[in-house]
């Protein structure tokens, strides 16, 4: 009977192996040799919103719940269903444009999809409306930074009350068209973008003005939102009389700004004001009819009054008869004068001032008649450009959406950061100094939504490397001689090293990347070495060895978690690295087969040249980090509750406990995190787990009502009472051990008959923001 079980199970587990096996590889077929962009029917150039709006539109027809007497239905839809969930992500549709489907081996995306319903319903739900800007990772910080009053609809597809709240945000959006710009964030899609906003519940109503952040807690009624947006609406509109007009224009026009005046034969009225463009007053003819007699008004009406303007000019001052703001708006825009044009003589007058120039259609420089100057700066279209006044060629081009907001924000950020447009007159060949050089295309999404990123290092990084960007569609004979292939392809230059950046689109990604250059957390090995430090390792020390090859696309693409991943585990684990097109026979003499091939050689091993191979579908750091520390003998013990009240209540040690249940998903997440905690504080504080559903009433003492929580129970020299120790609000194992570290020190200041007095939660308030300036501080050094 043992002998049929045993042969049963065998069977049974290849049988489920060959299944799943069967299934990855009829969807890798599917999803493979397909151009993505070809089954949504878009553009290499489509943004997130377009890629969003061309799937949504196929999914309505081609859904199988639409086709019930298609066979193929089924098949056709995982194809447009994969395309649609790479091309969304940034960091994938880098991948999929750089290296095809073979760079996407690890992302098994699109095998899931939704009911029709779903897709018609509760897919995009601001994506058709005008008035409400659906923003997404790449846009965000770009608009709420511009300086413009940005009022945010945080929402989740399947959210109910995101549905009850959407006809009220729409007319919501149109009563404020004109006043603040009015957006939406579909936390489905920017989950990451979302969860760095702290976002936990949906809706979430949240108002955005240049650094300053509120949260809506009102009715969700269109009077409520109309009154709390109103209150972040800053504006002038100066009453005008006898006493104070002519020297209020006078003032205006020498500062070359025009006025809107609203002249009121009733009882008074309101003007709304537009900031920059022009002054805005209103004159109350029924006290001021002489006045209103010299400006020849004889019923109530709005004029404009541009610089130099008169009543004697003809032509000069614009009467407006319309009440609708937004007709009043567009009017004094069309009669507005024209910016100066400049020529290349007045040009570098000009630019000896910081300032932005527009070029070509908006009337700065016109690039028909002055097409040297244009030319000898690359200008070959239409473009915003941020002149930094220290030369004619130091200047940066903006590449966003053509709206006001992301002019505006790139022209703030562009004057305070330090990137140039680089060209053959400037491209760092020859630098003594470290360039980090972006070969982008102005067509690639990927490739605009890193470049204001780049602008945040740069700052972060100035004195210590530069920053340019090289526009391929300009300038293809350069990126030919550097083997561009893919955009956005960013490498770093210092003198005769190379090296390419394969990191995450971010200031942070891009920080990381030049902390491994300056403190490298990746052994690169030869085969000597490898030999001496895997094969002859001490009986304490783990390795974990990447055996790769340079032009295999999913090398490429693990290469950035596997940085990642080491930095994790560094003290803990040993990370190293080998090329196998550099060390070919090497490689083929320890039977490397395919690559990226991942190997663990694990401690206390009799044979030192035993590993494990890692056969798992996610190569992202924290599942490498997960497996690697599975092989590792455990740090932390498993509590009873007669543990807990024996030896973390009433025993002698500092403890720190990981309460959780074994059904919860974020507590199987957290589980590696602890183990390495646990690491980190060994010798100094005890590191225990309570399983919840095993232990009920244990956790039901200590006050646990939400897994994983994270308890420090500190020794205060005395039998403890207070079951519940102190709360930990972090899930990171180095801002816990952090933390701890900085518990322990009050303590010892304190001495330890004393309880301590601090708030704990200012606490640890004040150390998590150390610990990030610290970071901060170490990765610049």
């Amino acid at each position: 009977i043992k002998v049929w079980i045993q042969m049963y199970t065998e069977l049974t587990s290849r049988t489920s192996f060959l299944f799943a096996f069967i299934a990855a590889w009829l969807f890798l077929t599917i999803s493979s040799d397909e151009d993505y962009y070809k089954l949504l029917g878009i553009s290499k150039e489509a943004g997130t919103r377009e890629i969003r709006q061309a799937f949504k539109k196929l999914a309505l027809t081609m859904h199988p719940d639409k086709n019930p007497n298609d066979a193929t239905a089924h098949e056709k839809f995982l194809k447009i269903n994969r395309a649609y969930e790479v091309l969304k992500d940034e960091d994938l549709r880098k991948k999929y444009d750089k290296y095809g489907e073979k760079g996407l081996q690890d992302e098994q995306q699109g095998g899931r999809y939704e009911s029709w319903n779903y897709y018609r319903y509760d897919f995009g739900i601001y994506d058709e409306d005008a008035e409400i800007t659906t923003l997404d990772r790449g846009d965000f910080d770009a608009a709420v930074n511009s300086g413009e009053v940005w009022f945010v609809n945080f929402y989740f597809p399947r959210c109910s009350h995101c549905h009850d709240l959407a006809p009220t945000w729409r007319e919501f959006a149109k009563e404020m068209d004109g006043v603040i710009r009015i957006g939406a964030v579909n936390c489905g899609d920017n989950g990451m973008l979302c969860r760095s906003k702290g976002i936990n519940s949906y809706p979430s109503l949240y108002v955005f003005r240049a650094g300053m952040v509120r949260k809506y807690y009102g009715d969700r009624t269109k009077s409520s939102l109309t009154t709390f947006a109103m209150q972040f609406v800053k504006s002038k509109v100066t009453e005008l009389w006898q006493g104070n007009v002519f020297s209020e224009i006078d003032r205006a026009f020498a500062e070359r700004i025009g006025w809107l005046i609203n002249f009121c034969t009733d009882t008074g009225g309101e003007t709304s004001s537009k900031d920059g463009l022009v002054n805005v007053g209103w004159m109350d003819c029924s006290k001021q009819a002489d006045l209103c007699d010299s400006f020849e008004i004889t019923t109530s009406t709005t004029a404009v009054f541009p610089p130099g303007s008169s009543l004697a000019q003809k032509g000069s001052v614009l009467f407006i008869q319309s009440l609708d703001t937004k007709e009043i708006y567009a009017q004094v825009l069309q009669h507005l004068p024209d910016l100066e044009i400049l020529t290349k003589s007045s040009f570098e007058v000009r630019l000896q001032i910081n300032c932005v120039y527009l070029f070509a259609q908006v009337g700065k420089v016109d690039c028909i008649t002055d097409s040297e100057l244009c030319a000898s700066l690359y200008i070959q279209k239409p473009c915003v450009a941020v002149f930094k006044g220290v030369g004619i060629h130091d200047f940066e081009i903006h590449h966003g959406k053509d709206v006001l907001y992301n002019v505006a924000a790139f022209a703030k950020e562009s004057v305070n950061a330090h990137v140039t447009t680089l060209r053959p007159e400037n491209f760092p060949s020859h630098e003594k100094e470290p360039w980090l050089v972006d070969f982008f295309a102005p067509w690639c999404p990927p490739c605009r939504a890193l470049l204001p990123e780049l602008r945040k290092a740069s700052i972060q990084l100035f004195g210590q490397l530069k920053f340019g960007t090289l526009d391929c569609t300009v300038h293809e004979t350069l990126c030919n001689m550097h083997n561009i292939h893919a955009y956005p392809t960013t490498v770093i230059f210092n003198k005769s090293s190379i090296h390419e950046y394969e990191g995450h689109h971010s200031a942070d990604g891009i920080l990381e990347f030049i902390e491994d250059l300056v403190n490298p957390v990746v052994v690169t090995l030869t085969p000597e070495s490898f030999q001496e430090l895997v094969k002859r390792r001490k009986s304490s020390e783990t390795w974990m060895v990447d055996f790769y090859a340079p032009w295999c696309g999913p090398c490429q693409a693990l290469l950035p978690e596997w940085r990642r991943m080491a930095r994790m585990l560094s003290g803990i684990v040993n990370v190293g690295t080998v090329d196998c097109q550099k060390h070919h026979s090497f490689c083929q003499g320890e039977d490397v087969r395919a690559y990226p091939e991942i190997r663990l050689f694990p401690q206390n091993s009799n044979r030192r040249e035993q590993y494990q191979s890692y056969n798992g579908w996610h190569r992202d750091a924290f599942s490498l980090k997960a497996w690697a520390l599975s092989s590792l003998p455990r740090a932390s013990v498993d509590l009873s509750p007669e543990d807990f009240k024996r030896k973390v209540l009433g025993g002698k040690d500092h403890w720190v406990l990981d309460f959780y249940a074994p059904w919860c998903g974020p507590c199987q997440q957290f589980a590696p995190e602890f183990e390495v905690l646990a690491r980190m504080m060994k010798g100094t504080v005890r590191a225990g787990k309570v399983d919840c559903q095993a232990h009920h009433q244990t956790c039901q003492s200590a006050g646990i009502k939400a897994y994983p929580s994270v308890r420090f129970y500190p020794h205060l020299g005395t039998t403890r009472r207070d079951q519940g120790g102190e709360h930990i609000n972090s899930r990171d194992a180095t801002v816990i051990a952090d933390i701890l570290r900085q518990r322990l020190q009050q303590l010892a200041l304190q001495g330890k008959s004393s309880k301590p007095k601090v708030s704990y939660n200012r606490s640890l308030m004040l150390t998590k923001a150390a610990f990030i300036k610290m970071t901060v501080k170490a990765i610049l050094k």
